[in-house]
């Protein structure tokens, strides 16, 4: 086989390097317009709706009980210790609310920062790898696409592990192209490593080291790891990642019976969680087919191009010794999604779970629309530009006639209707983050038919408009037909959650007890406390909950300071008859807890109650 000219003639590879350098340069307007998209499509959808039960508002409080007990290493929720998650997203919000105050915007503006971050970072990786134009659609490919908008709408941290191992790889390929790899890149992939486990924990380290393992494995590399700095860079990555482990398990010992930090968080939530064994249960795992599926679905519209994108990839053993800059971040990026992905294929796994996977593929469709749209871009690049557009098409097409029949059928509720009396239960599904659009009926969609109309529009002119210009040999005006296109979708699926957010979150409930509230009164949830966290959020009041400990207090209420939340029928009952008011939040307008008792509804809505055993006056 022919080795690539670059690589034949000293000469040649000099002036490839100095013309890759050269592409490398970044632009201001790209920058400028990657922000803008950053701006239209996460900036907007910053103030609203209300956080959401379970994660979203649970992980909040954390943050809020962060800084009102001025404890930045011990997470507690409703009071309790929670002691399953690693703290940097905590900071961060918790960082916000400082600076600016509890609200919901300044909740989410830590994770949309990061979000700009990610993107930035994308934009240097693909510059570095494929040129400035590869850099930009890079940054463009994850900044419109599907998941990554999708699950940012609740405050979980996936995101930020795309960006710590995004900066990590940056710092990488950076050191392979010096001659002795600087402090820069050997402190810098150490530092973003640090980074990660203090955002996601272990997986933070392991997807790293097997990705840049399996890479210098592959590339018959591995004395690359003996020249980067491994002394001084371990003493770096402990100096960041070590401190706050070793504070939370000083503070959280074995206390009796119960042991610590240290076995709960690293045995019970990292290795029993992996291998589905975790105490107590409560996550179900997506069927392993439909993971991997979703993962296309993630990078949707630009999945399209991704079987092209995947051909540059070096497969061939005979070709790894001889890579180009091109084909070596080709290889990598194509590792760093399937490292991601294997792995949770034999674990537990959520929807989201891919989303760190996504910045190396948005980088691989980057570096191919680069080369597709470049003034010397080989024709059966276009021409598989071309198929795939209308592909694209046709499926939008498919999409669009679906879309106009539920518009046809649906009609929109009459004023005042609650959206839970149109929905179908289905709490089988809830343990999955999406499981409440299962829910979903043909009535109900009545309450959406603007965004539904908008995403039909919005879709078919998208990808017509991304075909004609295809078919016009202007792929890059193709790419920004998609790019509006999305900022146009995306814009709909906001609107849309926000009709639906009554169903996933309690704050208006909240909202009428706040009013009513006062010292020594008593809420309680008649459900796992996840399930009503926006309560506790909002009123900032500890909650009780009607359940055995269970969830996220479960492991918190072993400990002997642990205060007393858990409600049984029969301490329920006591209360409900003394003269103090309990508020009880509860999916039933009649609760058999109640045994009959007299009951009062203070507050209705997304299908949940407030019920009080006092009459209290508007």
């Amino acid at each position: 086989m022919n080795q690539p000219v670059a690589l034949q003639n000293p000469s040649h590879q000099t002036a490839f390097s100095l013309r890759h350098s050269s592409h490398s340069n970044y632009s201001i307007g790209s920058i400028a317009i990657i922000g803008l998209l950053w701006g239209a499509i996460y900036l907007a959808g910053m103030f609203a709706p209300a956080l959401l039960d379970d994660a979203d508002s649970v992980h909040a409080e954390a943050a809020r009980e962060m800084v009102l007990r001025h404890d930045w290493v011990t997470l507690h929720t409703d009071g309790i210790r929670y002691l399953e998650k690693a703290p940097l997203m905590y900071w961060g919000v918790a960082g916000s609310y400082l600076l600016f105050g509890v609200s919901e915007w300044s909740t989410r503006l830590p994770l949309m920062l990061g979000v700009l971050g990610l993107l930035f970072a994308t934009y240097a990786l693909g510059s570095q790898s494929y040129g400035e134009k590869g850099g930009f659609y890079s940054a463009l490919v994850l900044g419109t696409a599907l998941g990554p908008y999708l699950f940012t709408r609740f405050l979980i941290p996936d995101i930020l592990v795309g960006l710590w191992l995004t900066l990590g790889l940056y710092f990488f390929l950076r050191s392979l192209k010096e001659e002795t790899p600087s402090l820069l890149a050997c402190w810098g992939l150490a530092v973003t490593c640090a980074l990660n486990v203090l955002t996601k924990g272990l997986i933070g380290l392991v997807f790293p080291v097997a990705i840049i393992g399996s890479y210098l494995m592959l590339t018959g590399n591995l004395r690359h790891v003996l020249r980067m700095r491994l002394f001084s860079s371990t003493l770096i990555f402990f100096a960041v990642a070590a401190p706050w482990h070793i504070l939370a398990a000083l503070r959280n010992p074995d206390q009796g019976a119960v042991r610590g930090f240290l076995w709960f968080y690293f045995v019970n939530e990292h290795f029993l969680r992996y291998l589905n064994k975790r105490v107590p249960p409560g996550y179900d795992t997506v069927p392993l087919l439909l993971f991997w599926g979703l993962l296309i679905l993630w990078l949707f519209p630009w999945s399209v191009f991704l079987p092209q994108a995947i051909r540059e990839v070096p497969w061939r053993r005979r070709q790894l010794p001889v890579l180009t800059a091109g084909q070596r971040a080709n290889l990598l990026f194509m590792l760093w999604a399937l490292v991601v992905v294997v792995f949770f294929s034999f674990s537990t796994r959520q929807e989201y779970y891919t989303i760190p996977a996504l910045p190396g593929l948005a980088l691989l469709v980057g570096g191919w629309m680069a080369k597709e749209s470049s003034t010397t871009a080989d024709p059966e690049d276009r021409r598989r530009g071309r198929i795939s557009s209308a592909i694209l098409f046709a499926i939008a097409v498919l999409g669009c006639i679906a879309g106009l029949a539920l518009l046809v059928s649906s009609h929109a509720p009459a004023p005042g209707t609650d959206l839970a009396e149109l929905l179908k239960k289905n709490p089988q599904d809830y343990d999955f983050s999406l499981g409440h659009l299962l829910d979903l009926t043909p009535q109900a969609l009545g309450a959406f038919r603007v965004p539904l109309a908008g995403a039909v529009v919005s879709l078919f002119v998208g990808t017509g408009a991304n075909w004609f210009f295809r078919k016009r040999g202007s792929p890059g005006r193709g790419n920004l037909a998609l790019a509006v296109m999305m900022i146009a979708l995306l814009a709909c699926v906001q609107s849309a959650f926000v009709t639906f957010s009554p169903i996933l979150s309690s704050k208006q409930l909240a909202v009428a007890v706040q009013h009513h509230y006062r010292l020594g009164d008593i809420i309680v949830v008649d459900a796992e406390y996840s399930e009503a966290s926006t309560l506790n959020f909002y009123t900032g009041v500890p909650i009780h909950v009607l359940r055995e400990p269970s969830g996220n207090l479960w492991y918190g209420a072993k400990f002997p300071d642990a205060p007393h939340v858990f409600e049984t029928e029969s301490s329920l009952a006591a209360l409900w008859t003394a003269s103090g008011t309990v508020f009880l939040w509860t999916e039933q307008e009649d609760p058999k807890q109640l045994h009959g008792a007299p009951r009062h509804v203070l507050a209705h809505s997304g299908g949940k109650f407030i019920l009080t055993n006092h009459d209290l006056k508007p």
